[in-house]
């Protein structure tokens, strides 16, 4: 079986790497456009502190974080280990006092038989700025040591480079699909054919547009991300837990004296790949909020992703109905770094008919 998949973002790049793990003949297209989640998205694995209710996504969620371990664990295999992944902690914190106490409810309720989670601790102001300095001082925490953050980029490529070390092709093009007799076609961007027994969708907030010429209604859209990234020279941030401020954005720091805030969520934002002032705005003023020590950082960058969005909020996982031989990956949000390399194992798992890990019925394309 030659499998082709569409989209080398974190959940294409897993999908082609649990493939061929498995043997598989894998063929990887992406056509590179500028705004790609995964090349924007900041990377926290902390799903224990959302105010997602509990159900799917919130399942699928708390899945995706338990499932890094084996993933980062597999990939050393590959001498793979430049992944910019910390197991760092995270702080939860809140301007509101309400607010804050029903997080630490939350929390609790959570992790309550979640090992990976770790030992929640309730910090007073003073300790959660021993752990991230630039804190308000007036500022408590809760601190849930297993939360970690990734670097998406670096996972991608690992990924990639991994299935191509076991023989699966990795190449940029533009293809198109149709479809001949109820199954789909594809065709690379010079007009040729590209053979294929099964054909997967990964391709985000640009799936509408590969799905569309197939009659399909796929439910994605993009939701732009503005996320900034502020440096502190001769700071040591490598240690800094990422911290979620309830009702606001986050913020995350990396080995470089880096450290990250974000991000804008722009519904009906279309394509827009462009820095704005009211979304630099918008983060920079929600980051100094919670953390004035980085009033004196310097600003390297302000990065756009265009998140696949669902239009029911929900991701997307399985074959499409009513046409034989194509599966769809979608839908993951804001959420995609903590889904994304799970949804690829699951994919594969489908795509080979081994023993799912998770009920698929509950996110099935429509």
């Amino acid at each position: 079986m030659k499998v082709l998949i569409i989209g080398a973002g974190i959940l294409g790049a897993s999908t082609a790497y649990h493939l061929a793990r498995k043997g598989i003949d894998v063929e990887i297209v992406d056509a590179q456009h500028e705004g790609k989640a995964t090349l924007a998205g900041a990377g926290i694995v902390c799903p224990w502190a959302t105010k997602l209710e509990d159900g799917p996504f919130y399942d699928m969620y708390v899945a995706g974080a338990a499932y890094y371990a084996a993933l980062v664990e597999g990939l050393k295999s590959f001498g793979e280990t430049d992944l910019g992944y910390g197991k760092v902690g995270g702080l939860v914190v809140a301007e509101d006092r309400q607010e804050f106490e029903a997080a630490a409810e939350r929390v609790a309720r959570r992790v309550a038989n979640v090992p990976e989670a770790g030992t929640v601790e309730h910090l007073s102001a003073a300790a959660a700025r021993e752990k991230f300095p630039p804190l308000r001082e007036d500022m408590e925490a809760i601190f849930i040591p297993g939360a970690a953050r990734v670097d998406a980029r670096l996972l991608a490529a690992a990924m990639l480079r991994a299935a191509a070390s076991l023989g699966a092709k990795v190449r940029q093009d533009r293809v198109s699909l149709a479809l001949k007799d109820g199954k789909p076609v594809c065709s690379a961007g010079d007009g040729t054919a590209v053979e294929a027994d099964e054909i997967v969708v990964t391709a985000g907030a640009w799936a509408s547009q590969i799905l569309d010429p197939l009659g399909l209604d796929h439910p994605v859209e993009p939701q732009k991300g503005q996320i900034i990234h502020l440096r502190l020279p001769g700071v040591q941030t490598s240690n800094w837990p990422v911290l979620l401020p309830m009702g606001s954005h986050y913020l995350l720091a990396f080995d470089d004296s880096r450290v990250v805030i974000g991000a804008t969520r722009e519904d009906n934002s279309g394509f827009d790949y462009r820095v704005t002032a009211g979304g630099e705005a918008e983060v920079l003023n929600a980051g100094l909020a919670v953390a004035p020590g980085l009033a004196t950082a310097t600003h390297i960058e302000t990065r756009i992703g265009f998140r696949p969005a669902s239009r029911n909020m929900m991701p997307i996982l399985g074959r499409m109905p009513g046409v034989s031989g194509l599966t769809v990956g979608n839908g993951l949000g804001a959420a995609g770094l903590t889904i994304g390399p799970f949804a690829g194992k699951l994919l594969a798992d489908l795509l080979t008919d081994a023993p799912l890990d998770v009920d698929l019925s509950r996110y099935a394309p429509a």
